[in-house]
Formats: structure tokens, sequence, C-alpha cells
């Protein structure tokens, strides 16, 4: 007994330094708290999103025998607004916060930040020197200046509230996280929501390849079968994304409120996007009595899912989005969508709307491999 009680003191005495090792981490710049991977998914998605809003739409590549850095040494831009301002420093802003934050546990809140900021204007500089290839885009050292700016402004404010999201991240990963991917889950839900900024889309309908592969519509427009499919792929898309979301939620969270909150946030942002982005009028375009139905369909379907046990759950949010997919795919040209794109594509909300379409089409089968990780690691 003698001999072991050494060995139970020294055991003791490291939870006693385990603070000061906490405070003197603190004191040198070293962050406290983690957030896991969230940060690094968000910024590498929010990179990608960065690079194809800056070069779409990827067609009519040329060469003017210009060095890729010529724009650098240009003058003042005639034409320019200060909306082009804003856009082009708050587009850099959440690239800058993200990055500091994903970069502060290896490198520290400063290092972080700093590293944040020559990333972003190190991708600027890139992308500009690209657009001098693409006869849509015109270089610019006043954008290159104000993405910069931007990339500045995000890791300046991962300085200041950095610390603290950290530790609420932590906490709400601790609650809500079901598995060691779930920060995969949440972006991919976050693309989710980005899709629904689109008017022209369905209701939910994600999927749609026939732009992509340049197919027509498999079914011919009837007023009568368009009320059904579409009422079938909002049932289908709004069962699918409940219980994907459901996916990301621990045992002691109780889901029903949460999906619910989810829906109806979703359906918040759709009616905000159609009323800045479309005719005030139209705000509300996508309540169609077929969407009403599905809505009313696949939640009556997604609160009864909730009570099947883990494995069945996520066999049918792929069965429900695979079959959504399909039928997105089958459905024949919606009028009100083509009316939504001819208002949507003036202005600067061009390259927005490439954006949200490419989302929208990709993210069913970007969804699908998590929806089977998810089973083999429950099983």
């Amino acid at each position: 007994m003698k001999a072991l009680r050494p060995r139970f003191a020294a055991s003791t005495e490291r939870p006693r330094n385990a603070p000061a090792a906490g405070r003197a981490s603190r004191r040198n710049g070293a962050p406290a708290e983690t957030s896991g991977a969230l940060p690094r998914h968000l910024a590498f998605a929010y990179a990608a999103l960065v690079v194809y809003a800056s070069l779409h739409p990827f067609t009519g590549w040329r060469d003017l025998g210009l060095s890729p850095f010529a724009f650098l040494e240009g003058g003042w831009p005639r034409y320019w607004t200060g909306f082009d301002l804003a856009i082009n420093v708050l587009a850099y802003l959440p690239l800058g916060f993200l990055v500091a934050l994903a970069l502060r546990r290896r490198l520290g809140n400063f290092g972080g930040a700093l590293v944040a900021l020559l990333l972003g204007a190190l991708l600027s500089l890139l992308l500009e020197s690209v657009q001098n290839w693409l006869p849509a885009r015109v270089p610019s050292n006043l954008d290159l200046a104000c993405n910069a700016a931007g990339a500045c402004l995000g890791a300046l404010l991962a300085l200041l509230v950095g610390e603290r999201l950290a530790r609420r991240a932590a906490a709400w990963r601790h609650l809500l996280a079901a598995s060691t991917h779930a920060e995969l889950g949440v972006v991919l839900l976050g693309i989710w929501l980005l899709t629904q900024l689109s008017p022209e889309t369905q209701l939910f309908g994600t999927g749609d390849l026939r732009q992509l592969l340049e197919l027509t519509p498999a079914v011919p427009y009837a007023a009568d079968s368009f009320f059904l499919i579409e009422a079938a792929i909002t049932a289908c898309h709004l069962l699918a994304i409940g219980l994907f979301a459901r996916t990301l939620l621990g045992a002691r969270i109780a889901p029903a409120p949460v999906l619910f909150n989810f829906v109806l946030g979703a359906l918040i942002v759709r009616t905000l996007a159609a009323a800045v982005l479309a005719p005030p009028q139209d705000a509300l375009a996508w309540l169609t009595p077929g969407a009403g139905l599905g809505l009313a369909v696949g939640g009556a379907a997604l609160a009864l899912a909730l009570l099947l046990p883990d494995p069945w759950r996520i066999a049918l949010a792929a069965l429900a989005l695979m079959a959504g997919a399909a039928l997105v795919n089958l459905a024949p040209a919606n009028p009100y969508s083509a009316a939504a794109l001819a208002t949507w594509r003036q202005g600067h909300f061009f390259n927005f709307n490439g954006l949200t379409r490419i989302a929208a089409s990709l993210w069913p089968y970007i969804a699908l491999p998590y929806l089977t990780m998810s089973v083999r690691r429950r099983s």
C-alpha cells in the first residue's frame, strides 16, 4: 500500500495544475476552447462558393495577350457604385472570419487572424487575375482592395468574438451533435438553406440535373399533373430534410420543436428572398396549392417518422431524397420559374443565381453519401 501512495498523489496533482495551464495558454494567445471541425468545413465551403461566384459562368475563355496582373497598375475605375464596393467587402468578411476561427487552434488568435487576412487577399488576387480570361468579368484593383478589406474585417471580428463563439459552439456541439461528423452535416444543411434563396426552383425541390445535362422535361405540362407532382416533390423533400436534420441532434434534444423551427426558418428565408430578388408581390408565390398540400403531407409523414429507430429514419431519409430528386427531373417546366428567372437575372444577382442553382442541383447527390456514412456509424 505504501508503494501505491506516490502514484495516487501524483495523479491527484494533475487536475490542480490544469486550470493554471489553461490560464497560461490564454495569456499566450492560444484558444482555451475549440469549436471542432465546423469552422474548417465552413471555411472550405465558403471559399468554394466565392470561387464559383467570382468565375461564373465559366464560358468564353480567351487570351488577350496581357499580363494577368496588369490590372494592379490600373487607375481608379471609371464606373463604380457604393453598392459594388459594399458587396465586395461583405463577400470576403465571412471568409476572413471563418478562416481565422479555423486556424486559431494551431496558430493562436493573432496568428490565425493574420493568416486569414493574407489568405483572403491572396485568393482575391488569384481570382481577379483569372478573370482576365473571362469576357463577362473585368479584373479590378479596387475589387481586390475591397476584398482584402473584407477579409481583414472578418479576421478582426474573429479576434473580438472568436473566443466566446468557440466556447458556445463547443457547448452547442456537445448538446446537438450525435456523431463525430455532425459538423459536416451542419455545413450541408447550411448549403441546403442557400438553395432556398432561389425563387425559380420549386419549394424545397433540389436535384434538378436537366439543365446541366441539357435534358427536356419528361412529363408535359398540365395543371392537374403538375399539382400532384409539385405536392409530391414538396412532401418528399420535406421528409428528407427533416430526417437529415434529425441525424444531427443528440439524444437529449427534443427533435420536434427544433425541426419545426428549422422548417419555419426555411420558409421565412424563401419568402424574404422572393421579396428582395423578385417583385414584392411575388413574395408568397411559392405557396401554391400543390406546395401547401405537400407541406401538410410531408409534415405529417415527418412526425410519424421521428418515432422510428435511427437506422430506419436514415434509410427513409435517403429514399425520400432520391424519390424527390427523381420527381424534380420528371416534373414539367413551371411557368412561374421562367418568369422568376427572367427577373432575377438582372443586375448583380446573376452570379448568385448560378451559385444557388448549382447548389440546388447537386445537393441531394452530396447528402446521400453522408446519410450512408451515418448508417454505417450507427450500425
